[in-house]
């Protein structure tokens, strides 16, 4: 499955966990980044880049990772055929 991943600069620590996790998985990831947490990334942002892909075809399934899901949670469900939930276990997820 190909899985987009986005990250605004504070879920960036998780980001070479998330992306060996889903590699190891066997997913194609497309990874939409940010790479560093010196830079301040918008999460709406990130959330608009990971619905878009899924839109387009890109990927089929999307991981967004911001300081608490909230925000990116909220900013992803704006956008029409997308739907997002904060999932911080196997349980929630």
């Amino acid at each position: 499955m190909r899985v987009a991943v986005a990250f605004d600069h504070r879920g960036v620590k998780l980001r070479e966990r998330v992306l060996q996790e889903l590699a190891s998985l066997g997913h194609d990831v497309v990874d939409l980044g940010t790479d560093t947490d010196a830079v301040r990334i918008d999460y709406p942002d990130k959330a608009r880049e990971a619905g878009e892909a899924i839109r387009s075809g890109g990927a089929e399934r999307g991981v967004l990772v911001c300081g608490s899901g909230v925000g990116a949670s909220v900013a992803a469900c704006k956008l029409p055929g997308i739907r997002a939930a904060i999932c911080h276990d196997v349980y929630s997820a």
